[in-house]
């Protein structure tokens, strides 16, 4: 469906501004863990909540229920926790990346928009056309060293709901850790005094060994040498972006076409290997070329005796990978796609991600992911949605990395 407008779509900005901590915080060094400052996760991700305005008895904006003023005063009082937060990363020996807790701040920005959240449409999905209207790269603040850590925009619609936009960088925390955060700032904008669940930071879970000891081998941060200049030439700008949403029809319309001992396989697996099929197959490569398949695995589930705390909001992830010819990963049917995705996942343990932080060591914390050929997915769909008291979720997200894999 297309966006119907009777004006230009307009989001007007106020300048932007720091938030503080809402009381005196440590002043101290803090170390990320191995995990956290690997080349991989020095990026910025951009992701956007939308609420609508679910109250039936009063005006669409109060002065008592402005979003931006309850989420500012929930942010300030949600870095007291958080305070790491509020600091600044600089770099120790050998790239080690650290955290100057100098309770500067992060970027908040307060915006205005002259439309309804419902006028968007299907223009929601991703690809959202209106990224850039609802989150804003303030000009110096794109760095990773030095630069604030969280850029948040709220964006206040005419009918009474509001975009939240978050920008933050990977190496602090995971998606885990980003609902965390985002869940104290919800409880503080309830009233709450104090996080049901306190932050933990204990980095030094998922810092190399002594000595380190790379036991596993890491596909993943191997890049792919492939005779064909087909990744080379491939401009991912020029990519067709598209969304598909899957219900339970597909679903199973997908699973009867596997054979009967792979048809317990997990939604995800069976997704993630239909898209990565597809996907090779749309891009026409040479079938002697390699890829491969990587997707993001927490270690904070109860199989990996990982003992992470609860309340830890690092980075507690690895990237298991597989490779295929691309002749066999087209020419086979689905179930040899779905096989190697649980090959991957399968891959991963608590050796796999301690095996990663000792080669964070070795190769002196510059290695990152392999980029060509490679096809990433990460699993979003257990974020919580979150509800702020009239305004309830009804929530898209958007993840954009400052590279693309082909």
């Amino acid at each position: 469906m297309a966006p119907k407008f009777s004006l230009v779509l307009s989001v007007t900005r106020q300048a932007p501004e720091l938030i503080v901590p809402a009381r005196p915080t440590p002043r101290e060094l803090k170390q990320l863990s191995d995990i956290d400052d690997q080349e991989s996760f020095r990026f910025h991700i951009p992701v956007i909540f939308l609420y609508k305005n679910n109250s039936a008895t009063s005006p669409p904006v109060l002065k008592e229920k402005d979003p931006v003023k309850v989420i500012k005063e929930a942010i300030s009082e949600a870095l007291v926790y958080y305070y790491p937060f509020a600091g600044r990363l600089i770099e120790g020996p050998n790239r080690k990346l650290m955290v100057d807790c100098n309770g500067e701040g992060i970027l908040f920005l307060e915006a205005e928009a002259n439309f309804n959240l419902e006028q968007l449409g299907g223009a929601i999905q991703p690809q959202c056309p209106y990224l850039e209207q609802l989150t804003y790269n303030v000009p110096g603040s794109e760095g990773i060293l030095g630069c604030p850590l969280l850029l948040i925009q709220v964006t206040r619609f005419m009918c009474g709901g509001f975009a939240l936009a978050i920008r933050f960088k990977h190496t602090m925390c995971d998606a885990s850790g980003l609902v965390q955060f985002m869940k104290t700032i919800e409880e503080m904008a309830r009233g709450a005094n104090t996080p049901s669940l306190f932050p933990v930071w204990q980095r030094k879970r998922l810092c190399a060994r002594n000595p380190p000891q790379v036991t596993n081998v890491h596909l993943e941060y191997e890049e792919i040498n492939n005779n064909s200049d087909t990744f080379i030439t491939t401009n991912p700008n020029e990519m067709d972006h598209k969304s598909f949403y899957f219900g339970p029809k597909e679903v199973r319309v997908l699973k009867n076409q596997l054979p009967l001992h792979l048809r317990n396989c997990s939604t995800f697996e069976l997704l993630a290997a239909c898209m990565w099929r597809c996907r090779t197959i749309a891009l026409q490569l040479d079938p002697k070329d390699t890829v491969q398949f990587s997707c993001l695995v927490t270690a904070r589930a109860k199989d990996y005796k990982m003992d992470i705390p609860s309340g830890y909001y690092g980075n507690a992830v690895a990237f298991p990978a597989v490779h295929s010819k691309v002749g066999a990963l087209c020419n086979n049917p689905l179930g040899y796609a779905v096989a190697l995705v649980k090959k991957a996942k399968a891959e991963m343990s608590e050796e796999h991600i301690r095996s990663a932080a000792d080669l964070m060591e070795v190769k002196g914390r510059r290695p990152r992911h392999a980029i060509k050929g490679n096809y990433i997915v990460s699993d979003l769909s257990k974020v919580p949605k979150r509800r702020w008291g009239d305004w309830d979720s009804h929530t898209y997200t958007f993840a954009e990395a400052e590279y693309e894999e082909i």
